[in-house]
């Protein structure tokens, strides 16, 4: 499939985008090139599936994901103000101190 100048003009006035005369050569060609990259994506059998690309060297074996905590510089014990009963205490607002 070959783009027009009329096709440029048509995706334009749908995006509601001005384009200027002195443009249109350059757009038209790259325009029809990203239509032909498309044309060959269509070419690629989708029943195959390439293998997985891994960098570096075959024997290289990827570790396990494993979830576990972030080790701190220092526990929190001692960078907390209070921490009873392995707890952070926080002081009360001063608007809820008349509530109880």
């Amino acid at each position: 499939m070959s783009i027009r100048r009329e096709d440029v003009l048509h995706v334009a006035r749908l995006a509601e985008l001005e384009v200027a005369e002195g443009d249109l050569p350059r757009l038209v060609e790259q325009m029809g090139r990203i239509v032909e990259f498309v044309a060959q994506l269509n070419e690629v059998p989708a029943s195959e599936q390439a293998p997985a690309f891994l960098a570096g060297p075959a024997a290289v074996r990827l570790r396990p994901d494993e979830v576990a905590p972030d080790r701190l510089a220092h526990g929190a014990d001692r960078i907390a103000p209070e921490f009873p009963q392995g707890f952070f205490a926080v002081p009360k607002l001063g608007a809820m101190e008349g509530g109880e």
